[in-house]
């Protein structure tokens, strides 16, 4: 793994957390997306090389709307970047952890992503990331 890529939040409001987020790290949000494979929306800001994702589900029944109804607003995963994903989640497979997608998908910011069960790395979701060429 080469380094924390982003930290994602999970948010209930996405207009007034962009807001938010823009006055707290004094920057503006510089990319929103909609993931519909995931049914979120994504708003993205940088501090230095780590970026910050908040995520606001768009469906009521959406992962991010489950995660809040939970657990409430705040980090849901933190995201590595690495170099090649698929030899990364053989090797993390091969070490005993639990991949909740068998192969790469289609993420946010023009990534392919993984996900590792929470139950597996103390609570929680690590989010694996590639660059798409």
């Amino acid at each position: 793994m080469l380094k924390v890529e982003h930290i994602g939040i999970a948010v209930k409001d996405f207009n007034t957390s962009i807001t938010l987020f823009e006055k707290l790290l004094n920057t503006s949000c510089y990319k929103t997306e909609t993931v519909t494979g995931e049914n979120v929306n994504t708003a993205f800001f940088k501090q230095g090389e780590t970026k910050i994702e908040l995520l606001e589900s768009i469906t009521s029944d959406g992962v991010i709307a489950k995660f809040i109804d939970k657990k409430g607003e705040g980090i849901h995963h933190i995201a590595f970047e690495v170099t090649d994903i698929e030899t990364e989640m053989k090797r993390l497979q091969d070490e005993g952890f639990i991949l909740l997608n068998e192969v790469p998908k289609q993420g946010a910011d023009n990534k392919l992503v993984c996900f590792l069960h929470p139950k597996n790395t103390n609570g929680v979701l690590i989010e694996l990331c590639q660059e798409r060429m």
